[in-house]
């Protein structure tokens, strides 16, 4: 751990039964000036003791652990004492199914276990680990003042897809939807999509998660949604009724073939910081879509999706971001706001009317 109290920073504890992940981690987020962990347990009950010396401001929980498991200390610690928690899980079917179960609980996102490794894996890790402990610190589970951000440099959607002019026919009427979120979004993307008719316009959803967890994910949601949801496969069709999920660690990018949209999986950089990137989404809606395309940005840390969304915009497509009031972090939302490229700001409730009043202009 750091030495001496760092003024400003965000306070962690990693509670985790792994030794190694412990120290990885600890390594990671106080390699970041914005974190410091204050504090390291092998299971709940050490990090009870800890949290009585000194709350944290955001915990990083394994749900795997022997005594007590993670989800029973998750539902305690937002009955007793609300803390920002983000799961720490290992990339598999087992763990993305009980991760999914803490996000309901009340955790405000998800990062994969670091694995030693190849460099580049792990300085890709240490961008996804510090930012979703940042995003969590502001989350909307209590108040706090800390209100900055260390930015590193980041890639534009340039890196996966350049930008041209629209290619989108006159004649294709078929409008698309597409959907950008983050921190808060597994939830929020629920309750937006169980609120949508059987016969919502085809539908690509960018919500940055690990890979593994978003097929979870979507297998989650097509069994509470009218609509048909499932992770997306290079080539699948876009189409009335069906929603895709981008799959965690490639993009996802909108095509079209005549009149008949689909889906590219790709890999490349990180772009925003993320992969799959919600502006590399919107840019090839922009380009393939342009005034057929809907645009929705919901809620999440940082500024992915806002460049894309005004790319849309210019396009000539609709353009929907969610109201601060709803939103667990107002990160991305109010980035395409503050660029103009949000033509109505609605809260999370609203959205689907929304949406379905946009289709029927």
């Amino acid at each position: 751990m750091g030495s001496g109290k760092r003024k400003g920073r965000v306070k962690v504890l990693i509670v985790d039964d792994s030794a190694v992940i412990r120290q990885t981690l600890e390594k990671v987020l106080e390699s970041d000036r914005g974190l410091e962990v204050i504090g390291t347990a092998a299971d709940p009950y050490i990090a009870a003791q800890k949290i009585q010396k000194e709350v944290p401001d955001v915990i990083t929980l394994d749900v795997e652990m022997p005594r007590m498991d993670g989800l029973t200390f998750l539902q305690k610690i937002m009955t007793q004492h609300p803390i920002p928690v983000v799961i720490c899980s290992a990339l598999t079917e087992k763990g993305a199914e009980t991760t999914l179960k803490a996000m309901e609980l009340g955790a405000v996102d998800i990062i994969q276990k670091p694995r030693l490794g190849a460099k580049g894996f792990l300085e890709e890790s240490k961008i996804r680990i510090t930012d979703a402990v940042k995003a969590a610190s502001k989350a909307k589970l209590h108040l706090l003042k800390r209100s900055f951000i260390d930015v590193s440099p980041k890639l534009t959607a340039d890196a996966v897809i350049l930008r041209t002019r629209s290619q989108a026919m006159i004649q294709t009427t078929d409008r698309v939807v597409v959907l950008g979120a983050s921190t808060g979004g597994t939830e929020a993307i629920r309750v937006f999509l169980e609120a949508l008719p059987l016969d919502a316009p085809g539908m690509v959803i960018v919500q940055h998660m690990p890979e593994t967890f978003t097929k979870a994910f979507a297998g989650r949601l097509d069994t509470t949604c009218r609509v048909t949801v499932k992770e997306a496969e290079n080539g699948d069709s876009v189409i009335q009724g069906r929603v895709l999920i981008a799959p965690g660690n490639l993009h996802t990018l909108l095509k079209r073939s005549g009149a008949k949209y689909y889906v590219e999986i790709k890999n490349g950089p990180l772009v925003s910081r993320h992969r799959p990137s919600v502006d590399v989404l919107f840019r090839s809606a922009a380009r393939y879509a342009g005034s057929n395309t809907i645009a929705i940005i919901m809620t999440g840390m940082g500024d992915d999706g806002a460049r894309g969304m005004l790319e849309i915009k210019e396009s000539g497509g609709y353009t929907i971001a969610q109201d601060e009031a709803s939103c667990v972090v107002y990160g991305m939302p109010k980035e395409a706001v503050k660029l103009g490229a949000a033509r109505k700001v609605v809260s999370l409730n609203s959205l689907p009317n929304a949406l379905i009043r946009t289709l029927n202009s």
